[in-house]
């Protein structure tokens, strides 16, 4: 009996011990949600946030972007660009090393530390080849349609020759489908490289249950120090896990087991914000929220393409552009997380943003442009029909009271997500709800969707909008280096969209994030990366 009760004694003080130690180190793993599915954590496939988070903390590639969107170094510590031979010259850092994996093991020999190797320009020869190689797929591929050719001048010198000039080419590098992969891992795990990553970043895989659970951990050979001459990360670990509903991402925030929420649902949005936008006070000692400019428009498109008149006339869409207020759309339908796309098609947080004045609500000037569509068109009761997926059902019901008010009747098609995207591309929908988020920080990647030859379904230009002018503008843009010359090109070409109204602007969307208390150092950019390398959490 006493032997029976000091084992039970030992294995209570056993398991006591080990939830201390756990609780001991609670504060240097940082726990995040993930809603939706990661498909895979090889870079080439970073095509969605989803991805692109957890590959942020495991990859680097030649330049990065810090919370302002300026390119900064990253493996590369400085690069030459020679403008009359379009060739971007890279000098590399010599102290970056890939993750310890076993697929290092025939190479140990010639490493400070076993299975591990330095990063050469060579491997960034072979990562773009990736992107290109058709076998591999990658839907990045199209990042080096840009390009003329690539090489390794010397292990710690890469050249890139561009086909043409093309400014905003450094932001396409900070893409994570740029990063640097070793080709000994890659033909290693074969093509369960997508579930053994091995990169250069500040933490490295652990474990994966898919759809479970997702663990990071420190590499303790990464590169990168704090102003203050601290080894990054500060953090040990990272784990992720995937409840599927935002409903119990958010119950699990609330109790203190994720350390942050991203984004404002429809489920929990006026649980955690006021109508003004402001956290709840019953979240005070919980929680904070930080909120910047995201670099995303969302709008309405026109499919510019088809026969309908009420389509064809740069009048009635004038006139649907001026018949809703977008400030009391924000403020009510998503707690002031927005900004009122009074401007052009360009968000903020990027150049040309605010240079020239949109659409604002002029009831009346809405109805004497209905009146005019009426007179030119013999049309004496227009109607539209506009396709959207049920998350923005509210915002388009919304523009739908509005118009119907001014006498355009409205109807409103509701459709799964994929057959919203499928049809829009094909040019099956008069006027949809769609959304564009850029995937790199110039100004460029928005003005891409009115260039004619970007025609829907080969390039971006779902509304078929054609313009002499602005193509010439476009064109000449490609070969303007200096920002400030491009911004002016850039400004004309966002004045003739608000001219000729192919979309209706609603709103510039915000980056939002709410943080433990615990938590410091997470910040915010306009791309809505999670960048990990500086978070710390107090115990």
């Amino acid at each position: 009996m006493l032997r029976t009760t000091l084992i039970l004694i030992f294995i209570v003080s056993l398991f006591s011990c080990q939830k201390s130690a756990e609780t001991d180190r609670e504060h240097l793993v940082f726990r995040y949600n993930e809603h939706g599915n990661i498909p895979t954590l090889d870079p080439a496939f970073a095509r969605n946030p989803q991805a692109i988070w957890p590959d942020n903390q495991l990859y680097n590639g030649l330049v990065q972007l810090d919370d302002s969107l300026n390119i900064k170094p990253d493996i590369a510590k400085n690069w030459v660009i020679d403008d009359s031979t379009n060739t971007y010259t890279f000098n590399l850092r010599n102290d970056v090393y890939f993750h310890q994996n076993i697929a290092f093991a025939q190479d140990a020999l010639h490493t400070p530390t076993r299975y591990t190797r330095k990063v050469v320009a060579q491997d960034f020869v072979y990562s773009f080849n990736r992107l290109t190689d058709e076998k591999v797929a990658s839907s990045g591929s199209w990042v080096m349609n840009y390009v003329e050719s690539y090489k390794a001048v010397n292990d710690s010198t890469l050249a890139i020759q561009l086909k043409q000039p093309f400014p905003a080419f450094l932001g396409l590098l900070s893409m994570r489908y740029c990063s640097v992969v070793p080709i000994e891992a890659v033909e290693f795990y074969g093509n369960e490289f997508r579930r053994n990553p091995v990169g250069t970043g500040p933490f490295q895989f652990k474990m994966w249950e898919e759809n479970v659970k997702l663990v990071f951990r420190k590499n303790p050979l990464y590169f990168e120090r704090d102003k203050n001459g601290n080894k990054l990360p500060y953090l040990e670990a990272v784990a992720i896990t995937f409840l599927p509903d935002k409903q119990s991402e958010f119950l699990e925030f609330s109790q203190g087991k994720l350390d942050f929420i991203s984004g404002l649902d429809g489920s929990y949005k006026d649980e955690l914000l006021s109508t003004h936008g402001k956290l709840q006070p019953k979240y005070d000692d919980l929680a904070y929220m930080i909120t910047g400019p995201y670099l995303n428009t969302e709008y309405l498109g026109f499919f510019l393409g088809a026969n309908t008149p009420e389509i064809k006339s740069k009048t009635l869409r004038q006139a649907i552009n001026y018949g809703f207020d977008r400030v009391k759309m924000v403020t009510y339908l998503r707690n002031g997380m927005g900004i009122p796309a009074i401007h052009g098609f360009i968000p903020k947080g990027l150049p040309g943003y605010d240079e020239i004045d949109g659409y604002t609500y002029q009831p009346e000037k809405a109805k004497h442009l209905i009146e005019q569509y009426k007179t030119e068109t013999g049309d004496s009761k227009p109607e539209i029909t506009i396709g959207t997926n049920s998350q923005y059902l509210d915002l388009c019901e919304y523009v739908q009271r509005e118009l119907e008010k001014l006498g355009i009747a409205v109807t409103i098609d509701v459709m799964p997500p994929s057959t919203l995207r499928q049809m829009k591309s094909s040019g099956e929908l008069d006027i949809f709800r769609a959304s564009w988020i850029a995937d790199y920080p110039d100004a460029e990647n928005y003005l891409s969707l009115f260039y004619s030859p970007n025609f829907a379904p080969n390039g971006p230009n779902y509304m078929h909008f054609k313009n002499q002018t602005f193509d010439s503008l476009y064109a000449k843009s490609l070969s303007v280096s200096d920002i400030d010359k491009r911004k002016l090109l850039y400004t004309k070409m966002d004045s003739i969209i608000i001219e000729e109204a192919p979309v209706v602007p609603l709103f510039y969307d915000m980056a939002v994030r709410f943080v433990n208390k615990k938590v410091s150092g997470l910040g915010i950019n306009p791309q809505n990366f999670l960048i990990l390398k500086k978070v710390k959490k107090e115990k």
